[in-house]
């Protein structure tokens, strides 16, 4: 009876039975966890060209693929070409020959969500050891990657002295309400300031930035809204930032035009105040790291703060 018992627990928890005798990444953000890699990795292929391959490059990870067809940012994209890092296509159409050819010791991808993860797991995994992280905290996943290079020292350096601009530009913020808009081929995009909003956004948040009232919300499962023409007249903020382009056609297809050119969109205050701004896509929507976090902090101080 002890014998089939344990056989039956063998089968259910197989890594729990057996220690792990490589590096075993242990993380809470990490799907179907932890993982167990026979050997430091050195051909990694990442699945997103924003948090993977940013941070994964900053950390020195020997990336050799990934999705760089249609990237919005051009600088991420230039460090990529650089080191000859091999397209895998488009983001969501990756092609799987070319993966495959590349042969990774590990697949990496900044996910967000369990439920992304469960659609791309099955099939990859059976390829190379797959690390999908499933947490929004792009903080964590700077240092779990670091441990795999051994910078951890160094990013956590980075990182705090991001915090220290964080709270400088903090204390020269002013009262000024700011509202943010992307604008699509097919709809208008509001993220939050909410406790689990996207990356810029908390940052700005942490920056002491005031939202309108339609823009905040405490709950944290909420990040995004869509108005439509009638409730865009909610976006009231002293400041407008708006966002076009990247990996949509909005920039290019005429909608961009006929929005700034709408009576609706010219009666927003920011508009009439002539207080409106297009801030880059690539940094915005197409978020990657360090790089990306100053490069928003940047645009906080040009268009909110401005010269002092």
């Amino acid at each position: 009876m002890i014998r089939a018992t344990l056989v039956l627990l063998l089968s259910i928890f197989p890594l729990a039975a057996k220690a792990c005798e490589g590096i075993a990444i242990e993380d809470s953000g990490v799907y179907t966890g932890p993982l167990c890699l026979a050997d430091v990795p050195r051909r990694v292929v990442v699945l997103d060209a924003s948090f993977g391959l940013g941070i994964g490059m900053d950390v020195g990870l020997p990336i050799v693929g990934a999705p760089l067809e249609r990237m919005s940012d051009a600088a991420l994209h230039a460090r990529a070409v650089d080191a000859k890092i091999t397209s895998l296509g488009f983001v969501t159409e990756p092609s799987l020959e070319t993966l495959v050819a590349l042969q990774p010791d590990l697949i990496v991808g900044f996910v967000g969500s369990e439920s992304m993860a469960s659609g791309i797991y099955p099939m990859v995994s059976q390829l190379a050891p797959t690390l999908l992280y499933t947490s929004t905290d792009w903080r964590a996943f700077y240092r779990l990657m670091a441990g795999l290079t051994g910078r951890e020292a160094a990013v956590a350096s980075q990182l705090s002295a991001l915090d220290d601009r964080i709270a400088e530009v903090a204390a020269r913020m002013p009262e000024t309400t700011v509202s943010v808009v992307r604008i699509t081929s097919w709809d208008f995009q509001v993220y939050l300031d909410s406790p689990g909003g996207y990356a810029p956004f908390n940052i700005m948040r942490q920056a002491g930035v005031n939202r309108s009232t339609y823009e905040t919300t405490d709950n944290p499962s909420e990040a995004l809204k869509r108005p439509d023409w009638e409730q865009l007249a909610q976006l009231d903020g002293d400041v407008l930032l708006y966002i076009v382009g990247g990996t949509n056609d909005s920039d290019k297809d005429g909608r961009h035009e006929e929005v700034l050119a709408n009576p609706l969109w010219q009666m927003l205050p920011a508009v009439q105040a002539g207080r409106v701004h297009r801030v880059d896509h690539g940094h915005w929507m197409q978020f990657s790291g360090l790089a990306s976090a100053h490069a928003v902090l940047d645009d906080l101080e040009r268009y909110v703060i401005g010269p002092q």
